[in-house]
């Protein structure tokens, strides 16, 4: 009997086979670990650079004296923009700059993949620049060295198409949660951000997984207090009006740090010199803000705390926020690595701070100190900059562990998202992505009829009609033919209109008038147009104006020649095939 159960046992188990959402889960935990220990390694190696460079270096250059020595400040960004050009040349490429469009481009619209040296490019870089005093931070490095470990994972599972999507998102939802030791957070930010908004349960669950697994690791190492401690406030009722119009001001804020940073970055794409000059250029600049004001230098966590305490005055926090605005602006613009993450929270944190000064004096005594404001600021701008109120909501909670808050940020980040959004249609991270015809706000369908081209899917077999035509001639190419729409044309050839079914109902049974009437008579002449270059998301808009079901297709340099016809059903159909191709 004994035997009979080993064997009934033994066959069941040879029969079990994993389920593939078990499989996910497993996938997460392991990807939840490596990525809580990659956000170890990284963060020894920013400290170990920085203790290094920019304190080695300032006790050896005697910075710390003042005097004459303070001038040379600048000379430890630009130690660590020299020790960019090294990894240029051994990465090749993925060193430079604000990296983060790149990495959502990669993994919303080229199917995910990320390469394996990004795990150490990015390291090192964001290492060197903001361990030597470059202004930027570490989230964004951090999401794509956790998104780089799920793919890396999802490589050795041999996973594709939305799979790997998925397991790239856990990566970075690791990352950022054992970098902030906010798990809640890293989960919102993959959505959020990483996966723009999607919220399925199958992916919930991968997220979330990876994301506690990597923050117990970090807890592990490095301890399971907050980020920031700030003084227990007490927020009043009436104070809700305040915040909201901290959410208008915020709002406005956000839109000149997004435009600002985008600027200062077109200008550097301008100048005419070696890509690893100009790092060094904007180290210099950087470093010489730092001579004055070096409470820009760095990713500024410590002067963050002194305003959440109430400790920086008002003069000094109002400069500082264009300061570190400007500062982020070159060190990223200039080709710098790093993130945008922790300047928003600075910058926040000193317009929260000067708006709190300002209505405290103004109500001291129905309104909190600066302070509160100010760790409100530190979400609400991060909301307003990325148009991601959720992972700003849920981060700032965690990362300061007081539970007051959530009402003031609520309404403030909601407000703050909403004001950025009216005033700029692009986040900070979708600017560059908008400007490659990229469509990344209204989702999937969007994202992917954004890297398809009309040339790609429209036809060239197509005719064109006379303007002089009769009807009943037209009556006659209408029937030889497959399609409904008709470009009208010149002697030369040139469109001057276009003619359709419906266009010519209108004449179809007087009979007295098909020898009178011309096409040129009732032909559309506002001719709605596309050339080869646009992409299909920008069709299907063009194509809902009218409600059309063909589109011709016209020259890039001449918009009278038509070279093509796109249909409706052809548009459709290299969706649909290009979603396939994603999933498989």
């Amino acid at each position: 009997m004994k035997k009979e159960n080993k064997e009934s046992l033994l066959k069941k188990l040879v029969q079990f086979s994993f389920g593939e959402h078990t499989i996910i889960i497993v996938m997460s935990m392991v990807i939840g670990l490596l990525s809580g220990y990659a956000n170890i390694i990284f963060r020894e190696t920013m400290h170990f650079v920085h203790e290094i460079v920019f304190t080695g270096g300032s006790r050896l250059l005697h910075i710390n004296e003042g005097g004459f020595y303070r001038l040379l400040l600048p000379l430890l960004p630009v130690f660590g923009a020299l020790l960019l050009i090294p990894l240029f040349f051994i990465f090749r490429g993925g060193v430079h700059g604000y990296g983060f469009p790149a990495f959502l481009e990669q993994v919303n619209i080229k199917g995910g993949k990320i390469k394996r040296r990004t795990f150490f490019s990015k390291i090192l870089s964001s290492a060197f620049t903001i361990g030597s005093g470059g202004s930027a931070g570490v989230e964004g490095p951090i999401a794509q060295i956790g998104g780089a470990v799920g793919s890396f994972v999802g490589n050795i599972f041999k996973v594709s198409g939305n799979r790997i999507k998925l397991l790239i998102a856990a990566g970075s939802a690791g990352g950022i949660a054992a970098t902030f030791n906010a798990p809640i957070a890293g989960v919102m930010f993959a959505s959020e951000i990483v996966l723009l908004g999607n919220y399925e349960l199958t992916s919930f669950a991968a997220i979330i997984i990876s994301s506690g697994i990597a923050t117990v690791v970090s807890r592990m190492y490095y301890g399971a207090n907050p980020i920031f401690t700030v003084p227990a406030y007490e927020v009043s009722a009436y104070e809700i009006p305040l915040y909201i119009l901290f959410g208008i001001v915020v709002g406005v804020m956000a839109v000149l740090y997004i435009r600002t940073f985008h600027k200062i970055r077109d200008e550097f794409e301008k100048l005419k010199l070696h890509p690893l000059v100009k790092p060094l250029i904007g180290a210099f600049l950087v470093g010489s803000i730092g001579i004055m004001f070096p409470q820009v230098l760095g990713d500024g966590y410590k002067y963050i705390e002194q305003a959440l305490d109430g400790e920086v005055v008002i003069s000094v926090m109002l400069v500082l926020i264009f300061l570190k605005i400007i500062a982020t602006s070159l060190t990223l613009g200039s080709g710098g690595a790093g993130g945008v993450f922790a300047p928003a929270l600075f910058i926040g944190a000193m317009v929260g701070g000067s708006f709190g000064w300002v209505v405290h004096s103004m109500f001291p005594s129905y309104t909190s100190s600066p302070g509160a404001y100010a760790t409100v600021g530190v979400g609400a701008f991060l909301a307003a900059a990325t148009h991601a109120p959720m992972t700003a909501i849920f981060l700032l909670f965690e990362m300061t562990g007081n539970y007051k808050i959530i009402v003031p940020i609520m309404f403030s980040s909601i407000v703050g998202t909403l004001i950025a959004k009216h005033l700029y249609h692009d986040s900070i991270d979708t600017v560059e992505l908008t400007r490659k015809g990229i469509n990344m706000h209204d989702g999937r369908e969007a994202s992917v009829l954004s890297t398809i081209t009309v040339g790609s899917v429209m036809t060239k077999d197509f005719s064109t009609i006379h303007e002089d035509t009769d009807i009943h001639e037209l009556l006659d190419k209408v029937s030889e033919s497959d399609h409904f729409y008709f470009p009208a044309v010149d002697n030369d050839g040139l469109l001057t209109g276009i003619i359709s079914l419906q266009d010519i109902r209108s004449v179809l049974f007087e009979e007295d008038l098909k020898d009178l009437v011309k096409v040129k008579y009732i032909a559309s002449r506002k001719v709605i147009t596309v050339t080869p270059n646009d992409n299909l998301n920008t069709a299907i808009e063009k194509f809902t104006i009218k409600d059309l079901g063909e589109i011709p297709v016209v020259d890039i340099y001449d918009k009278r020649k038509v070279i093509g016809m796109l249909n409706r059903g052809s548009v459709i159909t290299a969706y649909n095939r290009e979603l396939l191709r994603r999933k498989i």
